[in-house]
């Protein structure tokens, strides 16, 4: 996901052991309205917690978390009380006198840990969008308890035999497909978390997942702060020159919440870094706004990641081997639609040699342009987005602020839920009787064509200290079925757009509108699930099929036809031009040289920390990056999109060897656009298709097979290397 979240290091133990995909995180409600009964002898039972609303019931419309109530202090007394409850639960199952069965053991596992994941549910959420010291010292005292609790699920002998019992009849037993794959997945889950390790190797493993659930957590800790550390503090106006007065405003209107009214302050935070990349002819101001950002985790501080990541990897490499796999990337990609390291290399080297002389173009193009201004200087990184955007506007007479007025955020949001509306059918009503963590968040019921209620989207599109930089989707509870009732999903988008200042609303870049679309995709995965199980539901699919339902959304941002339909001037009205729109569709695959490398250059970097079967020393770490992007043969021009030290999808996220998923989607996404192409942009039975197989469908069959029954046939990547001029 752009992403990218970020996000949520409480559950990452989890997230290791099951390698569930997509970005949200399997937590659960119990009923729809947040019934979750305390038992006898509980805390709540005692007392103790009468004031915490993790214990009550949540009287909330469709049970969503009364944010309003919750506070720091109530998630460790809930989550320790959750521990113990689900200890409970997973006794009752192990050690349950009846043969095992699907029921009783399969099904009954599906449904356990209801309280705790509430409850973590909430706190994740908050930790990657509205976080503080307090919390995140919580989740640091919790991490190492959460870890413990999973592997000793995970690791307990009587419940892994009662699974394996059922597993081995599982021919016999008369499951439909969505169980047979519950229980192919359950029974995988608790091979690969280590249930056939002797004892001894059984207590290794749980002191490594110990401590990378505390190494993770820290590492997301030290990249925000990193992040928001950072200030270019500008008090002379002279020095803004060139820049957008939109951009200005923004500045000075950060400035002033730092408390330095009359200056202007530039951030990290890509709506404020990229714009003054981008126009500020300061090729000083350039440069160390540009290092600042790509040093991150790497300035030898009390926020240095290298040490973190040099143990990372040494004890992904160990429980690897423990697990009986070569490499940390053997042992992820064995759940994946790629399945080897072999595999993923091959289709990256596809990919890279076209990109790769494309970029070399494109530099060769921008050198061009800094000789023809009189300057003698070779092009650096800080130099790319500055000429990149000049280049643009020589060639097809377009810059992003010739677009932003037409991209107000209101229209844009307008805009997805227009085309969720065309191809599904679906209805989106703001609602104000929600609780909500933060001023910036609003909350729409989604509703079927019919009336019928479908789940809750909150978003929040806004930077701010207290949360995660990039985007992300995630989701408060996923749906799944209970006794025959469908239990609704809570599913929030978050972004870190272009604010409004008192001069201007928000108003987005082309690429801004672009992640919105995307981020809306996930959550219509969310949103749009139809599965019983939890282990199945929603986005908890293979890593490198978690990104089709996102970029898929991205194609209808410039097609003419449904761009004409919400992109309109903020201040008249009026549509966007014809000839504004024909100028997009011409520039589409310019800089794509660029965009392709920086983020290939990441996916070799992220299988080659994987693939490593010996462990590298902190002070090794930036020089081992080096080696890894000189071995492809990265030009100098281009920075990796993320360098180890703040690389957090593989290093505080779940996209250890797996961040090559978005291009591997990409070819299913680029493909699957290809039937709306030809069957029209909002054909309602291709539509139909894409949500009963994809969407709908979850995790409850293999992903091949679901893409198979969409499109009729496996994806072909030429569609890919066309969209991206390749």
């Amino acid at each position: 996901m752009r992403v990218m979240k970020i996000l949520l290091a409480i559950l990452k133990i989890l997230l290791v052991i099951l390698l569930v995909s997509g970005m949200v995180v399997c937590g659960r409600g119990n009923k729809e309205k947040g019934e979750v009964q305390p038992a006898a002898g509980t805390a709540q039972a005692t007392g103790q917690s009468a004031a915490n609303p993790f214990f009550t019931d949540w009287n909330t419309p469709f049970g969503a978390p009364p944010f309003d109530q919750i506070k720091v202090e109530n998630f460790k007394p809930a989550i320790l009380e959750g521990i113990s409850r689900h200890n409970e639960e997973i006794k009752a199952i192990a050690e349950n006198p009846e043969p095992p069965t699907f029921a009783n053991t399969v099904e009954a596992l599906d449904r356990s840990g209801l309280f705790l994941d509430r409850a973590q549910r909430v706190m994740m959420n908050l930790l990657s969008a509205h976080t503080n010291d307090q919390l995140q010292a919580v989740a640091q005292e919790l991490a190492p308890t959460l870890s413990a609790h999973y592997d000793e699920i995970f690791l307990n002998p009587k419940l892994f035999a009662r699974i394996k019992a059922v597993y081995e009849q599982r021919d016999r037993l008369g499951l439909n497909p969505e169980q047979q794959q519950l229980l192919k997945k359950y029974y995988q889950d608790f091979v690969r978390a280590g249930a056939n390790l002797d004892e001894a190797k059984k207590a290794r493993l749980k002191e490594i997942n110990k401590e990378l659930s505390v190494l993770e957590l820290k590492f997301a800790e030290n990249v925000l702060k990193e992040t928001n550390a950072f200030e270019l503090v500008i008090d002379d106006p002279a020095d803004l020159e060139g820049l957008p007065q939109n951009v200005v405003s923004a500045a000075a209107e950060a400035a002033k919440e730092r408390g330095k009214e009359g200056k202007w302050v530039f951030t990290l935070h890509k709506p404020s870094l990229i714009p003054f990349l981008q126009y500020s002819p300061r090729r000083d101001l350039r440069e160390k706004i540009f290092k600042a950002y790509i040093n991150r985790g790497n300035n030898g501080n009390e926020y240095d990641n290298k040490a973190i990541i040099a143990r990372a990897i040494a004890l992904r490499i160990e429980k690897a081997k423990l697990l009986g796999y070569k490499t940390w990337a053997d042992y992820v990609l064995e759940d994946s639609m790629a399945k080897t390291p072999e595999a993923v290399y091959k289709f990256l080297d596809q990919v890279w040699q076209p990109a790769l002389k494309k970029a070399k173009e494109e530099a060769a193009e921008l050198q061009k342009l800094i000789q023809a201004e009189g300057h003698n200087f070779k092009l650096q990184p800080w130099d790319w987005w500055y000429y990149a955007e000049k280049l643009r506007k020589q060639k097809y007479a377009l810059d992003e602020e010739m677009l932003r007025p037409y991209f107000k955020l209101e229209n844009v949001i307008n805009g997805v839920f227009l085309l969720a509306n065309k191809l599904y059918g679906l209805q989106f009503v703001e609602r104000k009787d929600i609780p909500v963590y933060h001023p910036d968040v609003r909350v729409f019921e989604v509703k079927e064509a019919d009336g019928t209620h479908v789940g809750i989207l909150y978003t929040d599109y806004f930077p701010r200290a207290s949360k995660g930089a990039g985007a992300w989707m995630d989701a408060i509870r996923d749906e799944y079925k209970i006794d025959g009732k469908k239990i609704t999903p809570l599913i929030l988008n978050c972004g870190n757009f272009t604010k409004p200042t008192p001069d201007q609303p928000s108003l987005l870049t082309l690429e801004e509108v672009t992640t919105l679309f995307h981020e809306f995709g996930h959550a219509l995965h969310g949103l749009l699930s139809d599965c019983t199980y939890l282990r199945l539901t929603g986005t908890n699919v293979a890593r490198d099929f978690v990104e089709l339902p996102s970029q898929i959304m991205e194609n209808w941002v410039t097609e003419p036809e449904f761009l004409k339909m919400f992109a309109r001037h903020y201040q008249t009205g009026e549509p966007i031009p014809e000839a504004l729109v024909e100028k997009i569709r011409n520039s589409r695959y310019f800089n794509q040289g660029f965009a392709t490398v920086e983020y290939l250059a990441a996916c070799y970097l992220d299988m080659d920390w994987h693939t490593l079967t010996e462990p590298v020393k902190p002070e090794e770490v930036m020089s081992f990056e080096e080696r890894s992007l000189q071995k492809i043969g990265l030009i100098p021009e281009i920075v990796v999109r993320y360098r180890s030290p703040y690389f957090s999808h593989i290093f505080s996220n779940s996209y250890y060897a797996g961040y090559y998923s978005y291009i591997w989607a990409e070819v299913l996404d680029a493909d699957a656009f290809q039937a709306f192409k030809e069957k029209g942009l909002f054909d309602q039975a291709t539509a139909r298709a894409f949500r009963e197989n994809i969407l709908a469908k979850g995790g409850s069959e293999d992903p091949m097979v679901l893409y198979v029954k969409f499109r009729g046939r496996e994806p072909k990547v030429e569609p890919m290397l066309r969209r991206r001029g390749l």
